[in-house]
């Protein structure tokens, strides 16, 4: 099963949610306010649009969410690197790499993670 696609004012409300959950959406509005500048409204319509397609559940007004950040992290990856380098990871690392300077540091823990 795929992973949802979360638009990116979703997303900046999931990491809020990943972040409290589980949560009531009345704090969880409260917080949206805060944080996002929200009102109640807006809080509880992306509430309903993340709970129809499968991002988050609401039992009760209890809120938490079906998909993790790291699986929401991976899907936007997985679609970047579909969309803007057909596909190849290599093109990808290479752009990114061309374009940031590189501590050792980075360079070694990049290495760690290829090497796993």
């Amino acid at each position: 099963m795929s992973t949802p696609k979360i638009f990116e004012s979703e997303y900046r409300f999931c990491l809020i949610l990943w972040e409290y959950e589980p949560i009531s959406s009345g704090e969880l509005s409260k917080i949206c306010k805060e944080k996002l500048g929200w009102s109640r409204t807006t809080t509880y319509t992306v509430i309903k649009r993340l709970s129809e397609r499968g991002v988050v559940k609401n039992e009760n007004s209890l809120v938490s969410s079906l998909v993790s950040k790291d699986e929401a992290q991976k899907a936007e990856i997985d679609e970047l690197v579909e969309k803007k380098f057909e596909g190849s990871l290599p093109a990808f690392i290479a752009a990114f790499t061309k374009h940031k300077e590189l501590s050792e540091k980075d360079i070694e823990e990049i290495r760690r993670i290829i090497d796993r």
